[in-house]
């Protein structure tokens, strides 16, 4: 893929790599990085070799420090951000990618950085994270699915209380309440998240795209709905082994 201003995209072997790329402004969430995402995402979503995504944040101090504030103060009317959203919903688009998402997670984690962390599969976290949706204390609310991936993660009473005194979370909280599913030295964050990307990748790729989409889709039914579709995709997976049995026999 061509190179990107704002976001460093690589792939090897079967792992694909998203670097937030503006460290000179903590990697501030600009309409262009917005854009840059939307195509690097498009591109994983229909690239059958990636078996995983990492994503991370250039520099020392932060995975994301949210919205590039210089941008959002002279940011287009309403109706004209509705329409560009419309068009391109980035994201939407988190929600469609079918291969596990991994957040390396550093320094400050907040806004729009943050609700990147919350639509990834696996948050792993370096114990200097600081997490944070300040949207209510800017006179807004969360404009890229704070609201409703946040009580998804943590449930309903910690995330009002996060989002309505705008709360900063540390490492140890976080961890405490869900929303990192791994905490590690900083040291060890980048080799952590390595391991746990190989090991996905080395899973059967069918098997793991279906027990994500089990988990995700399920988690908005009741229980016996939440079973029915749970053995659709089961035999939807046996399906695909019949299917690649037949070729391999076939081919042989």
């Amino acid at each position: 893929m061509a190179g990107f201003d704002t976001v460093i995209y690589e792939k090897e072997e079967n792992i694909a790599y998203v670097t937030l790329n503006r460290p000179q402004t903590l990697n501030a969430f600009s309409v262009q990085m917005r854009d840059d995402l939307y195509e690097i995402l498009s591109a994983i979503k229909a690239d059958d070799e990636v078996r995983v995504a990492v994503f991370k944040g250039a520099g020392d101090k932060a995975f994301c420090a949210g919205a590039d504030l210089t941008e959002f103060l002279t940011a287009p009317s309403v109706a004209k951000a509705r329409h560009i959203r419309a068009v391109r919903d980035l994201w939407r688009l988190f929600l469609d990618i079918p291969q596990p998402l991994i957040a390396a997670l550093h320094g400050y984690v907040l806004g729009s950085g943050m609700e990147i962390a919350l639509f990834c599969d696996l948050r792993i976290a370096s114990d200097d994270v600081v997490f944070g949706l300040p949207e209510v204390g800017l006179g807004i609310i969360p404009g890229a699915g704070g609201t409703q991936t946040l009580p998804r993660v943590v449930g309903l009473s910690r995330s009002l209380d996060m989002l309505l005194t705008s709360r900063w979370l540390k490492s140890d909280e976080a961890h405490r309440f869900g929303l990192v599913n791994r905490l590690v030295p900083r040291g060890t964050l980048s080799a952590t998240v390595e391991d746990i990307a190989r090991k996905i990748a080395s899973l059967d790729p069918a098997a793991v795209r279906k027990t994500k989409e089990a988990i995700l889709r399920g988690s908005d039914l009741s229980l016996p709905d939440g079973l029915d579709l749970e053995r659709r995709l089961a035999s939807e997976l046996a399906a695909i082994r019949s299917g690649t049995a037949r070729i391999a026999a076939r081919d042989e």
